[in-house]
């Protein structure tokens, strides 16, 4: 008996995505692997928070510097080279952690996804146990016609580790990069991903569209 939930175990932890399932509350949920190497694009968003980051402080030092009566060109380069300096220098240490990162989640990021009229929601999967209790519930629930089941517990699919939600009413601009399974969801200082398989990624995306109207769309 102990074998067979084993193996149930495993054939869950194979699997690489499901399709958007629409649960009795109204609510769309699927969930979807990230291979953290073959498809880089959580780290992409790393480097992008990490350059704005360094653009801030690179400039508020030239500010600081402007201000002062000796301030010349040369030491504006000067100024600039030790931050690209240190800039390349974390571009690396940030490849490395990823790496690692990657090696400790066994090369994979699990998200599971929570799409409504209002929001949608990326809550990271904690493990192959989490994944396999959200891929179950959602084949039951695909099983059951998406009705004839109850929804105790499915308000906590899993105890997530990370979770982050997007308000349709806020966001500005919505990408499509079909290639990477990637829909990228922009708020004003936020900057959700959601991620679907290639069968679905239409719909996934023109619901999208649809309950954002105030976002540009490319």
């Amino acid at each position: 008996m102990a074998k067979q939930k084993k193996t149930s175990k495993q054939s869950y932890n194979n699997i690489k995505s499901t399709h958007p399932v629409l649960c009795p509350d109204g609510k769309y949920r699927w969930v979807y692997d990230v291979p953290m190497l073959k498809n880089p694009s959580i780290l992409m968003e790393v480097y992008w928070v990490l350059g704005v980051s360094f653009g801030i402080v690179w400039l508020f030092v030239l500010l600081m510097g402007g201000c002062e009566n000796h301030f010349r060109l040369a030491d504006l380069w000067e100024i600039t080279r030790g931050f690209l300096i240190l800039l390349a220098v974390f571009f690396v240490l940030g490849w490395v952690a990823y790496f690692f990162v990657s090696w400790y989640y066994g090369w994979k990021y699990s998200i599971l996804f929570i799409m409504d009229e209002q929001e949608v929601v990326h809550k990271q999967l904690p493990g192959t146990e989490g994944k396999a209790r959200a891929i179950g519930k959602l084949t039951a629930l695909a099983g059951a016609g998406g009705g004839k089941i109850g929804m105790a517990g499915m308000g906590v699919l899993v105890a997530n580790r990370t979770s982050m939600s997007t308000s349709y009413s806020s966001v500005r601009r919505i990408i499509a990069c079909r290639r990477r399974h990637l829909i990228k969801v922009r708020e004003r200082f936020s900057r959700n991903m959601v991620f679907v398989a290639d069968e679905d990624f239409d719909f996934v995306y023109k619901y999208l569209c649809d309950h954002c109207p105030n976002a540009r769309k490319s």
